[in-house]
């Protein structure tokens, strides 16, 4: 019981840093080339990066090869309220502005810059100074994945020092890893420590369909790293920091990064499509605890089948809720969280093979979040007055949460949802005991709302709300 209540008192802290410790250095170069003597990489190493055989040597040339690709992020974001009612005293509607930063990682030559989607949320100004402090840029989303915390970024810039890409799949536990980040606009801090697990999941992400599957470290992320790099001893990159765990928000000996694997399939989606593709099996899995191996006749490992919906893939395939999932096209599966990373490398109309605990292999044709195979692309409507995006949920929600429609709201800045305090993927169900099919009508009716207005919705977590305001 006493472990319980330990566990409890951790908070997730992710990494944000006030305004007044900002350098306001500004970018007088003009030309986006970064020159030579600023990009070229450091020599390789031959050096083995097996637990035991790490040295000073090794550290310092993972450092060179690492640092000059991690950046820092500034951004400015509406200031928050606490309240409907917060600005009630305000005769303009308006708070101004807050600062935060950050981490990112180079991830290409070009320009692309790979963060958290924390850092950067919300935000409407991303401005990125690079390792050297000699260059800043104007930052733009190319998009963002709230259900793995990542967001990917562009500047117009060339011949970048991009990261070396390493895979997560090798990471064993007790390897050497180094932590690099770029907090505060203080140049690269750098810190060592080792893999203390794989296949974390710490409840941090504040999604309908969270991916949590986070490479733990004990080398010190403190805020201001979150979106930096953790890298083997050979300078690759291995994971994105996202999160530590900890009383007080500062460093505590508990770091978590996004494995690197699901990293570069995030990026590819969203350079290819603007979002990322997502493959859906039609079922969900839970870990197996000492409750469930009762009904598992002991199984000690896997995965146990908790939920199939009525015409997905896994009711296709004839799958049974209670069914244990050994493997994952051939990779062991001892945990919700490393199902899902498996299940998260692949796309709409890949195939999916499961091994069962009796040894039987099942094949699902996995399905974009509408029931299909075609790769997507979101439909976002913006509303000034509102000041956010609104798009409509897809099949797999509505089935999730047996609901006819509703609406997912994005991208707050300012106006009247966020005086309404709701976060980022709260869905409106229906607004004064009405519900809309059109996103458009749905806007358009909450625009024009006066005197009290009655919600019913979805909160991020996935919990059924029902909120009422007064609006005039």
């Amino acid at each position: 019981m006493k472990n319980y209540v330990f566990l409890a008192g951790f908070s997730l802290v992710f990494g944000f840093a006030g305004s007044w410790i900002f350098d306001e250095t500004k970018n007088t170069a003009g030309d986006p080339t970064i020159p030579a003597e600023d990009s070229t990489p450091s020599h390789l190493i031959n050096a083995s990066s097996a637990p035991g055989n790490s040295s000073a040597v090794e550290f310092i040339e993972a450092s060179k090869k690492s640092t000059p690709s991690v950046v820092y992020i500034k951004t400015i974001s509406p200031a928050q309220v606490s309240s409907y009612w917060d600005d009630w005293f305000d005769l303009f509607g308006q708070r101004g502005e807050q600062a935060g930063s950050g981490s990112g990682v180079i991830v290409s030559e070009d320009g692309y810059i790979a963060t958290n989607n924390h850092v950067v949320q919300g935000a409407t100004s991303i401005e990125v100074v690079l390792n050297n402090k000699r260059y800043v840029y104007q930052a733009k989303v190319v998009g963002t994945d709230p259900s793995t915390d990542l967001a990917l970024l562009k500047i117009d810039a060339k011949g970048l020092p991009a990261i070396a890409i390493g895979n997560s799949e090798n990471v064993q536990i007790g390897e050497w890893v180094l932590a690099v980040g770029n907090p505060f606009n203080l140049t690269s801090t750098v810190t060592a420590g080792i893999v203390s697990a794989k296949g974390r999941n710490i409840n941090v992400v504040n999604n309908q369909f969270p991916i949590e599957s986070f490479i733990q470290t004990d080398a010190a992320i403190n805020p201001g790293n979150s979106g930096g790099a953790l890298v083997n001893q050979k300078g690759e990159l291995i994971g994105i920091n996202t999160a530590i765990a900890s009383r007080t928000g500062a460093y505590n000996g508990y770091g978590f990064a996004i494995p690197v694997n699901i990293v570069s399939k995030i990026i590819k989606d969203l350079k290819e499509f603007g979002e990322v593709q997502r493959a859906f099996t039609g079922m969900e899995v839970v870990d197996i605890t000492a409750e469930l191996m009762e009904k598992t006749g002991n199984l000690d490992k896997g995965v146990y089948v908790a939920y199939v919906s009525g015409d997905g893939p896994a009711k296709e395939a004839n799958l049974k809720e209670g069914a244990v999932i050994f493997k994952v096209n051939g990779t062991e599966v001892n945990s919700k969280a490393t199902f899902d990373e498996q299940v998260a490398y692949y796309r709409p109309g890949e195939k999916l093979k499961l091994t069962l605990s009796d040894g039987k292999e099942v094949t699902l044709s996995l399905v974009n979040r509408e029931g299909n195979t075609e790769m997507l692309k979101r439909t976002l409507v913006h509303s000034d007055v509102l000041g956010a995006d609104f798009e409509k949920i897809s099949k797999v929600e509505r089935d999730r949460y047996g609901i006819e429609g509703g609406f997912r709201v994005s991208n707050i800045s300012s106006g009247i949802i966020r005086k309404m305090n709701l976060q980022d993927g709260f869905i409106f169900v229906k607004l004064n005991n009405t519900s809309y099919t059109k996103t458009e009508d749905f806007i358009k009716a909450l625009e024009s709302t006066r005197g009290r207005i009655v919600i019913e919705g979805i909160h991020p977590n996935g919990s059924k709300q029902v909120l009422s305001f007064y609006y005039y």
